[in-house]
């Protein structure tokens, strides 16, 4: 019976992905995505890619529900993990183009943006010298995403309740800027710091000030546990003794914790890509800001990963997930969602899914913006 239903897995995917793409030089991006799934033996998957402003490829492939043999369509929403770092930025960077609050602000301790919420410990005195912008850049001294990594213990608190425990139990390593250290929590700070300024929920904000400008309507923070989930959204396989259900979700928002369809993060990208058209949300100064890696990290800006090529990007992992946003200098966007993950092979070879095809000259992209069918 297992090898039957890998067998049929295998036929519908053939079928149904190769029904949709229509233009037959299309299937540089489709047949690699299909092949890719059968190697890492991934149930659903959905893919958009957007050149010069306009959606040029929207497809999705395999099952959303396995057990059920629902197929994954355009509308369904996943995980997108570490991708919501990305989207806390740029609500961090239009809060800035408002003058309420400036990439320099300290976030704790006297004056600090957070200060009346927590007491700080006497035997830390670095923490009141993190500022916003060390937060964005993963340069705050410390709470990284390792064993110790806050975010991932106490599931019952909430994000306040966990902030003050770790204030008063993990110190910093380091001084404050001079270290890059990829941290989940820094960003879960900063989800609050735009609740404190805004008076509003992180989510509340983030939908009103960055996604509905988007034209982003259903996106929103995940639930926790299957029963959780939200309608559209897709179910999540671990692999290799993987419990995608096992986590906080929605306490991670603003660092892992945002679902999303394809052509949602689409539609993102385009509005903050720096090309010429559509408009984006962001002025050009707070996109250059962004793109601007710290001292400590060359190829890491605030909120996403950056090389020389002028490639910005940001993947997410969590158990049952695997995403990536990717803007290209040459005027491609793309985003990849997946409902399983394995190991550092699975995110080397899906990043590298797409480039060919935006590469290629010789690719025939369509004419119509797919967006306006959307």
């Amino acid at each position: 019976m297992k090898y039957f239903c890998l067998l049929f897995w295998s036929l519908f995917l053939c079928i149904t992905t190769t029904a949709q793409t229509q233009d037959p030089a299309l299937l540089q991006v489709d047949n690699p995505v299909k092949a890719f799934m059968r190697q890492y033996h991934v149930p659903g998957m959905s893919v958009a890619i957007t050149r010069n402003g306009k959606l040029v490829y929207a497809h999705s492939y395999g099952y959303a529900d396995t057990t059920q043999h629902t197929p994954v369509n355009n509308s369904n929403l996943f995980r997108i993990a570490s991708v919501s770092k990305s989207i806390t930025a740029t609500a961090i960077l239009k809060l800035t183009e408002e003058k309420k609050l400036s990439l320099d602000d300290h976030v704790f301790g006297p004056g600090g943006i957070l200060g009346a919420e927590y007491s700080l410990p006497s035997n830390q005195p670095n923490v009141a010298q993190i500022t916003v912008r060390e937060l964005l850049q993963h340069t705050g001294g410390g709470w990284t995403n390792d064993d110790t990594d806050p975010m991932f213990s106490h599931p019952k608190m909430t994000a306040n309740e966990l902030i003050a425990w770790t204030l008063d139990h993990q110190p910093l390593l380091h001084t404050p800027g001079t270290v890059y250290a990829y941290s989940n929590f820094g960003y879960c700070i900063l989800g609050r710091v735009i609740e404190k300024i805004t008076g509003m929920t992180y989510e509340q904000y983030v939908k009103t000030a960055i996604l509905q400008p988007c034209g982003i309507s259903t996106m929103q923070t995940g639930g926790n546990t299957l029963d959780e989930r939200k309608p559209n959204e897709v179910i999540y396989y671990g692999q290799q003794g993987q419990q995608p259900y096992s986590y906080n979700i929605a306490r991670m928002d603003a660092h892992g914790g945002w679902i999303a369809t394809a052509t949602d993060l689409a539609r993102f990208l385009v509005h903050i890509d720096g090309f010429p058209s559509p408009p984006d949300i962001l002025t050009a100064t707070s996109i250059t800001a962004m793109t601007t890696p710290s001292a400590a990290n060359p190829n890491y800006a605030l909120g996403w990963l950056v090389n020389v090529y002028h490639n910005w990007w940001h993947s997410g992992s969590l158990p049952g997930t695997a995403s990536e946003i990717i803007r290209a200098h040459n005027g491609f966007n793309w985003v990849i969602l997946c409902n399983t993950r394995t190991d550092k092979s699975f995110f080397n070879d899906m990043d590298a899914l797409i480039w060919k095809a935006v590469n290629d000259s010789t690719t025939q992209w369509p004419d119509t913006n797919l967006f306006m069918t959307k």
